[in-house]
């Protein structure tokens, strides 16, 4: 591997992208309170401002990971009935042919 794909493969898109949004929430939990300090905040103040972007992080990374949940097993349900369907003309309930029932007219 050469220095270009060290480069590419470390600043490219990754197939995280809810990752990707949690590891800059962290940085930004971070960062915020170390700024906050630095500008004239209190100690306290800049500590209940990280708290508070904790919480905020750890619900936002639980929401999504719940939805790449549901999104896989939405894709997985798709592709099972895809192929499952795969070299029949129609669905069941879709077929020709004579069947019982009050659909036939009564003379």
């Amino acid at each position: 591997m050469n220095a270009e794909q060290v480069w590419s493969a470390s600043t490219g898109p990754s197939g995280d992208p809810a990752g990707d949004v949690v590891r800059w929430a962290v940085f930004s939990c971070l960062l915020v309170p170390v700024v906050l300090v630095v500008y004239g905040s209190s100690f306290a103040g800049a500590a209940g401002s990280a708290a508070g972007l904790t919480a905020v992080t750890a619900v936002c990374r639980l929401l999504l990971r719940h939805s790449e949940r549901a999104a896989a097993e939405e894709r997985a349900l798709r592709s099972v009935v895809a192929r499952s369907r795969r070299g029949r003309a129609a669905p069941a309930g879709q077929r020709g042919g004579r069947h019982g029932g009050s659909c036939t007219p009564e003379g």
